[in-house]
């Protein structure tokens, strides 16, 4: 069984099966969500009511007649197909029907394709939806291409396939548009989605930061309850919008008339505070889904945090929340706050408004939220926005990531993380925006790649390494705490990015510069000049060395350690550093050790009185200044480095590479080690060719198989614990005739236990090289992951293996091959012969868009690679496939994340 064809749990009146993933949860543009799933024949009546709501025209321009009412013989026809050769998807928000869109087959692998989107609903991006879930299901249905006939007045529908990013034929015939277009994934079409995906994810977000008015559901009259938080913490924080406060049984909360339900409130809500007993929570979603709120932040406590129990309750308040269109953050978490001047909103329990600054700040933690909050105000850093997502059950660090990207008020990124539900999505966007702006992650719980809590369980094989490895990949900032995380971005805030690793170390004391110097070079700098000013340094002889420093061009970063000297003063030096700081264009940080009175910011106001560009960053240890200084160091490399482009490998068939794992998929439903002709045949599909071999169990075999490669061969024993030893004592070379067969067989089997059932491989012999091995899995949380290093259990014991998450660029394969700390072997280390090193390049990118491709290949070793000055050699590989039993976590067509839910979606809200 394909993972196409994984049964999901349908009505008893459902005559087929479709797969599991066909169900999604999915955003529209305008930030709100809604569900799209296969229709069922118990849709009907629904569809008879969506058909009403359709206007005439709409009626039209889809049959190209009048058509006001569908007959029961039409009715049946649309909600019961196969979803083989007749496949339909519904778009629902609550119980209402808002589109639908079917594709049919033709006597061809072709199919014709139509949507009908509700009037009110059009312009929300609906159709595009239906259509990426279309050819996503198509693909998996065998079907290579959409038709389409559409009246030439159905422009919006014109517009839709035209802008889906494929390569649509458009002719006019006989009054009516005939389109045709590919349906496999391009690179514009994936431009294209992941366009639309980044817009509606922002704009989801905007409507919390921008929420011109807020409800807090369960307030209350006592001070010491977390609904009376929220209400002080709103109005104490100069809220700019209007506050609602709904408790049943008050008539007034702090001063604020109180409405029995957000249903009573006479205005509009934004967004709404739900701060109930966990019981309570859904009966709150169906009355702010009637009210048309737009998102919740759920404050409230008894979710899956609690155990199972509470994770199925947290399970049906996403369903639910989702099912009626709204965003959720939450449940357990702290809540938002923008600090925007014009918006002013603190809608969390933390007493502590940060003050205005240029960071957006994405906690997991509802716990370390304040404490995260109370720091930031204590050095003086800043926030743009700030979120505690809690359990993190729908809205993630992605959604962040979206939103801040495009606002012009943050320019730097912090995150911190319990878990990653989504880490190729993650690696994608993230590689994206941080380009523009630095984003600085830590990454707790780095023993356990654990699942967020509420989210679906997704083991993962990934090691901590791989882990790493897609940080880097992505251009994140990985630190290793939250003090590290702030002492970087006080660096990113305020400084420009070096240019270079190259810094001078200017202070008065020769012990604290030296301190500064070797933790400099400790951590990968350059300490191009060390400028020591002497225990009576004044400040004016500090503003001449830093000035003197940032003028040299051989410097890229300066350094500035201070330590009070009898009457120098700490403050003067200071003033002389944010003096200088400000009029930098490299940048500058400090350490004044033992001053009293000296901020962690040395601060440059801008116009809003917060600490501007230019203010320099003062740390406690020299230490902690150097390791910010080359974080930014190794960020600033990576923005400036070339991106590299996808390689395109026109030998590639991959039809018959899918054609041939799903003959071994169905041939094997539980999985399966790949046979060597099945193997060998699937990496020549993607040009990789592995060398021949033929394996034996007699001497006669051996000979025999030495003959037809015309000798000069090799014999080697396949038992495993003799491949391990580094004396490769388990191959025999250069083996020439009989003699030197019956002799490499007699000594070979004298390593071998049970001779009577070894197990030996003859092969030709490969040009002199260096042993190297290549490998890919799949993983269930990360996709495919491809590893490098050299083969043999040295790179292992010692974890000299390098990792990359594809799709893989050029340079991504250059730098995987490149990290690995055993590369100077490669080129040409101590006057050895440099090997070719661009083939090992091509044949990783192969094997990487082989495994991109797949994800029915669980995995695939090129165990030993022999690499040398003319080429490398496959000389040994292996491989299993399985069935994939779940969608990839960032499939081609859009969805939100999954999470434990339940099949309904509750009843119809009051």
């Amino acid at each position: 069984m394909t993972s196409s064809d994984q049964p999901v749990a349908l009505p008893a009146d459902y005559p087929g099966h479709y797969p599991s993933h066909w169900e999604a949860d999915v955003l529209l543009l305008d930030g709100s969500a809604a569900r799209l799933r296969p229709i069922r024949p118990s849709d009907a009546e629904m569809l008879v009511e969506f058909y009403s709501r359709v206007s005439p025209e709409s009626k039209y321009l889809r049959f190209f007649a009048p058509y006001p009412t569908l007959s029961d013989r039409d009715v049946e026809r649309f909600t019961t197909v196969d979803h083989h050769e007749r496949v339909a998807f519904v778009m629902t928000v609550g119980q209402q029907m808002i589109a639908v869109g079917r594709y049919d087959k033709l006597d061809t692998d072709e199919a014709e394709v139509a949507f009908l989107v509700e009037d009110a609903q059009q312009g929300r991006g609906v159709a595009q939806l239906l259509l990426e879930h279309l050819a996503q299901a198509g693909r998996e249905r065998g079907i290579v291409a959409f038709v389409a006939e559409v009246l030439p007045d159905n422009i919006r529908m014109i517009h839709t396939f035209r802008d889906a990013g494929y390569h649509v034929d458009r002719r006019f015939e006989e009054g009516v548009v005939r389109l045709g277009f590919p349906i496999a994934a391009t690179d514009t079409s994936l431009g294209v989605m992941g366009s639309r995906e980044h817009r509606a994810e922002a704009r989801s977000m905007e409507r919390f930061f921008e929420a011109r008015s807020v409800a807090i559901i369960g307030a209350s009259r006592r001070q010491d309850t977390i609904g009376s938080t929220l209400v002080r913490n709103l109005v104490l924080g100069d809220y700019t919008g209007r506050v609602y406060v709904v408790n049943p049984a008050a008539d007034a909360v702090a001063g604020l008339p109180a409405y029995k339900s957000v249903l009573e409130i006479p205005g509009d809500v934004d967004l709404a505070l739900v701060a109930v007993p966990a019981d309570a929570v859904e009966g709150v979603v169906l009355d702010c889904a009637t009210k048309r709120v737009h998102g919740l932040v759920v404050i409230s406590s008894g979710f899956a945090e609690t155990g199972e129990e509470g994770r199925r309750r947290q399970g049906r308040l996403v369903s639910l929340t989702r099912a009626y269109g709204l965003r959720l953050v939450g449940p357990n978490c702290l809540g938002v706050i923008n600090t925007a001047t014009d918006v002013s909103l603190n809608a969390s329990l933390s007493p502590v408004m940060p003050p205005r600054g240029r960071v957006g700040f994405f906690s997991q933690s509802g716990a370390l939220g304040v404490a995260i909050l109370e720091t930031v105000a204590r050095r003086g850093l800043g926030l743009s926005t700030f979120v505690s997502a809690g359990n993190r059950a729908d809205v993630s660090g992605n959604d962040l990531l979206q939103y801040w990207e495009e606002d012009d008020a943050t320019e730097v990124i912090l995150l911190y993380l319990e878990s990653i539900g989504n880490p190729r999505k993650f690696s994608r966007i993230a590689r994206r925006v941080g380009r523009a702006k630095p984003v600085v992650a830590v990454k707790s719980g780095r023993t356990t790649q654990g699942v967020p809590v509420g989210h679906a369980v997704r083991s993962t094989r990934a090691p901590q390494a791989a882990v790493d490895a897609m940080f880097r990949q992505a251009g994140v900032i990985q630190v290793e705490s939250l003090d590290e995380m702030f002492d970087v971005a006080q660096l990113l805030a305020h400084q420009p990015l070096p240019l270079g690793p190259r810094v001078a170390v200017v202070g008065n004391s020769d012990a604290l510069g030296l301190l500064a110097s070797d933790s400099a070079s400790a951590a990968g700098l350059v300490v191009e000049q060390s400028v020591s000013l002497g225990a009576e340094a004044r400040p004016d002889d500090f503003e001449q060395a830093l000035d003197a420093a940032i003028d040299n061009p051989n410097v890229d970063a300066v350094v500035a350690v201070f330590i009070p000297v009898l009457d120098s003063s700490s403050e003067q030096v200071a003033d002389v550093l944010a003096a200088v700081g400000e009029q930098s264009d490299k940048p500058l940080v400090s350490t004044f050790l033992g001053a009293e009175g000296i901020p962690e910011l040395l601060r440059v106001p801008d116009l809003a009185g917060t600490a501007g560009r230019g203010s320099v960053p003062s740390y406690a240890a020299p230490e902690a200044a150097v390791r910010a200084l080359a974080r930014a160091v190794t960020y600033a490399q990576w923005v400036h480095r070339p991106q590299g482009a996808m390689p395109v490998f026109e030998d590639i068939r991959r039809p018959a590479a899918r054609g041939l794992v799903q003959r071994l998929v169905l041939a094997s439903p539980d999985g399966a080690e790949l046979a060597d002709d099945d193997l060998r045949q699937l990496l020549a599909c993607y040009g990789v060719y592995w060398e021949p071999l033929v394996r034996v169990t007699s001497l006669d075999e051996a000979v025999e198989a030495a003959q037809s490669f015309g000798w000069d061969v090799v014999l080697k024993a396949t038992a495993n614990r003799l491949r391990q030893r580094p004396d490769l004592s388990h191959v025999w070379r250069a083996i020439d005739d009989l003699d030197d067969m019956a002799t490499a067989w007699h000594n070979l089997n004298e390593l071998i236990d049970d001779p009577q059932h070894a197990d030996f491989v003859v092969q030709p012999m490969a040009p002199p090289g260096i042993p190297v091995s290549i490998g890919s899995l799949e993983d269930a949380l990360f996709g495919p992951i491809v590893s490098f290093g050299m083969a043999g259990p040295p790179s292992e014991l010692l974890g000299d293996v390098s990792y990359r998450i594809p799709p893989l660029t050029d340079a991504d394969a250059a730098d995987l091959v490149r990290d690995v700390r055993a590369a100077p072997l490669f080129f040409g280390y101590r006057g050895s012969e440099a090997i070719d090193v661009a083939d090992i390049e091509q044949v990783i990118a192969r094997l990487a868009q082989l495994k991109d491709d797949l994800p029915d290949v669980e995995r695939l070793d090129l165990g030993l690679v022999l690499a040398g000055a003319q080429g490398c050699r496959v000389l040994r590989a292996s491989g299993r496939v399985h069935a994939l039993t779940d969608v990839r976590t960032d499939s081609p067509a859009r969805r939100l994340a999954d999470t434990v839910g339940s099949d309904a979606v509750g009843p119809s809200p009051m």
